[in-house]
C-alpha cells in the first residue's frame, strides 16, 4: 500500500486540468444554443455537427471535474480537521450558490421570459416568490447545480474521507491497489456505475439537476467523485492510471467512434434486425465515454501537466469566479444574436469569443480588486501586501 505521502504538495496537473474543463464548459455552453435540444436561448438555425460535438463533450466533462473535485477534497482535507473542512466547504460552496440564485442566475431566467415582462425590474421580485423553475417560477440555481451537488458529495464524503486517512485503511488501499493494477482493473469501475444506472434512470430518467428527483445522475456523479477521493489518497493508484492511459484512450475513442456512429444511424429502419436495443447500447456506451475518457485524461495530466507555469496562479484563482459568470454571460450576449443571419461557425466564434472577454473582464474589474466581492465569488480575501514583501524576501 502506498498512501499518498505528500498531501500539502500542490499538484499542478489537477490544476491545469480544471482550467481546461471549465474553460472547455464555456465553449459548451456556446454551442447549446445551436443545437437541436432544449437550452434557455436558441439560435435560428440549430447544427447537426454541433449536436454530434456536444453530445461526446457531454458525457466526460462534468464526470472529469468531479472526479478532479473529489481528489481536491482530500488535499483541502489534509490542512484541516472535520470541522473546520466542513466550515471551509460552506464558505467556498454554499456562500457562492445562495449569492448566484439570487444575483447571477435570474437574468438567465429573464431572458428565457422576456416577453412576459416590462423590463427586468417587474421580472426580479418573482425570484422572493420561491416558486421553483421551471414550474412557472423564478427560483432556481440553473448552472450552480454543480457547486450544490458538490457541496452536498463534500459533506456526505467527510467520514469515508477520514477513513482513508487513517490506518485503518491501509488494507482497503492495498486491495484496489492490487486489483486496479490488472490491465482491465480500473475500467472495472464501470460495473457498479452502470448497475446503479440499471437500478435507478427508470424511476427518474431525465438529468433534472433538482437534486430532490435527480437520483440516477445524482448517483452517478458521485461515483466519479468518490474515484477522486480513493485515488488521491493513493500515488499508487496515480501511477496506475499513468501506466494504462494510452489503453483507457484508445477505449474511450473506440466508444466515440461508436457513438457517433449511433447518432447518424437510421435507429428507426435498423431496430427490427437486431436482437439487442440499440437505446440500451446507447445508455451503456455513454458511461463507457465518460469513465474511459475521465481517466485517460487524468493519466495523460499526471504525465504531462505536473509542472508550474507563472500563468497557473492566477488562472487557477479566477476559474471559480469565471464557471459562475459565464453562463449568464452567454446568455446576454447570445439574446441579440438570435436571429443574426450569419453562419453557425462565424456565429459560434462571435457568441464565444465576447463570452470569453465579458466573463474575464466582469471578473477583473468587479470580482478580483474587492475582498466582499471575493468572499461572494468562492475566493481567499487578498492577501495584505506586507505579508506578499515578507514571502518574497524569506526563501522557500
Amino acid at each position: 500500500m502506498t498512501k499518498t505521502m505528500n498531501l500539502s504538495q500542490r499538484r499542478y496537473d489537477l490544476d491545469w486540468l480544471r482550467v481546461f474543463a471549465i474553460v472547455l464548459l464555456l465553449y459548451f455552453h456556446v454551442g447549446m444554443f445551436f443545437t437541436s435540444w432544449e437550452w434557455h436561448v436558441k439560435n435560428y438555425e440549430s447544427s447537426r455537427v454541433v449536436d454530434c460535438i456536444l453530445a461526446f463533450l457531454h458525457q466526460w466533462r462534468m464526470p472529469l471535474l468531479l472526479f478532479i473535485s473529489g481528489a481536491g477534497t482530500v488535499f483541502a482535507s489534509s490542512r484541516r480537521n472535520k470541522k473546520q473542512f466542513a466550515v471551509e466547504r460552506q464558505k467556498k460552496l454554499l456562500i457562492p450558490l445562495i449569492f448566484s440564485i439570487f444575483v447571477i442566475v435570474p437574468p438567465q431566467i429573464y431572458i428565457e421570459r422576456i416577453a412576459n415582462f416590462s423590463s427586468y425590474w417587474q421580472f426580479y421580485p418573482t425570484v422572493f416568490e420561491f416558486v421553483p423553475y421551471p414550474l412557472g417560477g423564478s427560483f432556481s440555481w440553473h448552472h450552480m447545480w454543480f457547486v450544490l451537488y458538490l457541496f452536498v458529495y463534500s459533506i456526505l464524503a467527510i467520514p469515508f474521507i477520514w477513513y482513508l486517512r487513517s490506518y485503518r485503511s491501509s488494507g482497503f488501499l492495498t486491495k484496489i491497489e492490487y486489483y486496479f493494477s490488472r490491465k482491465w482493473g480500473v475500467l472495472s469501475y464501470l460495473i457498479p456505475i452502470i448497475v446503479t444506472q440499471i437500478i435507478l434512470r427508470p424511476f427518474f430518467p431525465e438529468e433534472t439537476h433538482s437534486l430532490y428527483n435527480d437520483w440516477a445522475y445524482f448517483v452517478f456523479n458521485l461515483a466519479f467523485f468518490l474515484a477522486g477521493i480513493v485515488v488521491a489518497s493513493s500515488d499508487r493508484l496515480w501511477d496506475i492510471l499513468v501506466q494504462y492511459r494510452r489503453f483507457h484512450l484508445s477505449l474511450g475513442i473506440a466508444s466515440l467512434v461508436l457513438m457517433e456512429f449511433l447518432m447518424l444511424a437510421p435507429w428507426r429502419e435498423l431496430q427490427p434486425h437486431l436482437f439487442f436495443s440499440l437505446e440500451k447500447l446507447w445508455d451503456i456506451n455513454e458511461i463507457f465515454i465518460s469513465w474511459t475518457w475521465v481517466v485517460a485524461l487524468i493519466g495523460y495530466g499526471r504525465k504531462y501537466l505536473n509542472r508550474n507555469h507563472p500563468w497557473l496562479r492566477h488562472l487557477n484563482e479566477a476559474i471559480y469566479p469565471f464557471y459562475i459568470l459565464h453562463q449568464t454571460v452567454i446568455i446576454l450576449f447570445a439574446y441579440p444574436m438570435i436571429n443574426w443571419q450569419i453562419g453557425v461557425g462565424f456565429k459560434f466564434l462571435v457568441l464565444s469569443t465576447v463570452s470569453l472577454f465579458g466573463s474575464v473582464a466582469i471578473y477583473l474589474v468587479f470580482v478580483r480588486p474587492f475582498n466582499f466581492m471575493r468572499i461572494l465569488f468562492g475566493m481567499k480575501k487578498k492577501p495584505r501586501r506586507s505579508l506578499l514583501r515578507e514571502k518574497e524576501v524569506v526563501p522557500a
